[in-house]
């Protein structure tokens, strides 16, 4: 998908490995999103108001959080890196909803999730997710 976006609007392909964190963050949860709610679509024939609301349950900094601690042990050098600096980035913004903590491991894993996507690692990154939601009984 990134490379026939990339090609239709002639876009260069940025490295994952240079991105800042908060950047990977902004595109991953976009990733993260999408992922979520394609698993909730998949799991039947709902009311769009019902997908909504079992979306939302998985897309909030506390259950990205939980996830997050799930999938830390699995992670690699590069990718454990990448989650810690979209952690310990400060940012402008604050969740309404969860606390601090939670928030910036939130962070951490949509920075994770603009990694993969942009360095075309996005069978790992389902795996690990599936792997993550399957121990927090979420699917």
């Amino acid at each position: 998908m990134l490379d026939t976006i990339n090609q239709t609007f002639d876009l260069t392909q940025p490295q994952a490995e240079i991105l800042g964190p908060l950047k990977l963050a902004y595109v991953g949860d976009a990733v993260y999103e999408i992922i979520i709610r394609t698993i909730v679509f998949g799991e039947g024939e709902f009311s769009v108001k019902k997908m909504n609301r079992a979306a939302k349950d998985l897309v909030n900094a506390t259950t990205q959080a939980k996830l997050a601690k799930q999938m830390l042990p699995e992670l690699t050098e590069e990718e454990t890196t990448v989650f810690k600096r979209g952690r310990n980035t400060k940012s402008n913004s604050a969740s309404k909803h969860s606390d601090i903590q939670d928030y910036r491991v939130a962070t951490g894993l949509e920075s994770l999730f603009g990694y993969w996507y942009f360095a075309g690692s996005m069978d790992r990154a389902t795996k690990l997710l599936k792997n993550a939601l399957k121990k927090e009984n979420l699917i």
